[in-house]
C-alpha cells in the first residue's frame, strides 16, 4: 500500500471516528441541556429563597404561610388558581408575581381580608420605583414563590418534619413571633426590621412603663388580644389584627408574650 493510500485510509478512520464521538455525543445533548435546564432552575430557587427570607418573610411567612387579616399567604391554591382572573390579569403568574413585588400596591386588593402594611399595602421593591432590589433579584423571588406550585395544588404529599420543642418559653416564644409574621409589622434588634408598628426591641422594658400598676406580661397580653386598647403615639389604629387570640394557643400566647417580655 502506498503512502497515499495509507493517508487516505487514516483520513477515512479519523472521519469515522469523529462522526461516532459526534453522534454519541447528539444522543446526550437532551440529557445534557435538561440537567443544565434544571441546574439552573434549582440555582435561581436557592437564591430566591434567600431574598425572599430577608425581604418577604416578615409580612408573607417563611413558608409563604401569610399573616392573617394583614398578608395574604402565597404558598396556596388561591394564588395559582384564580388570582390572575381576580385581578383581571392577562398574561403569565411569574410576571404578574414580578410586576406586583416591583411596584408594590398602594392599598390592598383584598381589604376586608388583608389590610396590608399600612400605606402603600406593599411597598415597591424594584430600584426602578425607588425600592431596594434589581430586577434580576425580583425576578428569583418570583421564581421562588413559583417553586410552590405543587405543593400548594397538593400535587406533592409534604413530609412534616418535628423539630424538637425547647423547655424555654423565650426560644419558643421567638419561633412564634417568626412563626405568625410579627416582624413584617414590627423592628425587633436583628430579628426583624419592620416600621409599621412600634419598636419593640426594648419592649420588655418598655411595657414595665406603659401603664401605671400593670405588669409588662399584662400589657404585653392585652396588647396582643386587644391592639386598640394602647396607641403608641405616631401609630394608628386598627392596622394590628385583631384576632390573635383566635390564632395562637394559650401556650404559644404565653410563650410570645415571655419572649417580648425578656426584650430589654
Amino acid at each position: 500500500m502506498s503512502r497515499v493510500q495509507v493517508e487516505i485510509a487514516l483520513g477515512f478512520l479519523l472521519v469515522m471516528a469523529t462522526s461516532i464521538i459526534l453522534l454519541v455525543y447528539g444522543f446526550n445533548e437532551p440529557n445534557r441541556m435538561e440537567a443544565f435546564a434544571m441546574a439552573q432552575e434549582a440555582h435561581a430557587i436557592e437564591v430566591g429563597a434567600a431574598l425572599y427570607e430577608s425581604n418577604c418573610s416578615g409580612c408573607h411567612g417563611l413558608q409563604g404561610q401569610g399573616v392573617p387579616g394583614l398578608c395574604p399567604p402565597l404558598n396556596d391554591r388561591h394564588l395559582f388558581t384564580d388570582r390572575l382572573k381576580e385581578v383581571g390579569w392577562s398574561g403569565a403568574l411569574e410576571d404578574y408575581i414580578v410586576a406586583t413585588i416591583s411596584s408594590g400596591r398602594v392599598v390592598s386588593t383584598r381589604p376586608d381580608q388583608y389590610v396590608g402594611g399600612g400605606r402603600p399595602a406593599m411597598p415597591a421593591w424594584s430600584e426602578k420605583y425607588g425600592g431596594p432590589l434589581r430586577e434580576d433579584q425580583i425576578r428569583y423571588i418570583a421564581r421562588y414563590v413559583m417553586n410552590w406550585e405543587a405543593t400548594a395544588l397538593q400535587q406533592v404529599e409534604l413530609i412534616e418534619i418535628v423539630s424538637p420543642v425547647s423547655d424555654d418559653p423565650v426560644v419558643r416564644g421567638q419561633a412564634v413571633y417568626q412563626k405568625n409574621g410579627c416582624g413584617g409589622c414590627h423592628t425587633l434588634g436583628a430579628l426583624s426590621a419592620g416600621v409599621v408598628g412600634p419598636n419593640l426591641t426594648q419592649i420588655g422594658a418598655v411595657a414595665e412603663t406603659r401603664k401605671e400598676g400593670v405588669s409588662a406580661e399584662d400589657y404585653l397580653r392585652e396588647s396582643i388580644l386587644n391592639p386598640n386598647a394602647y396607641i403608641v403615639e405616631g401609630f394608628q389604629p386598627d392596622i394590628m389584627p385583631k384576632n390573635y387570640g383566635d390564632l395562637l394557643t394559650p401556650e404559644d400566647l404565653d410563650d410570645l408574650i415571655a419572649f417580648l417580655a425578656a426584650q430589654k
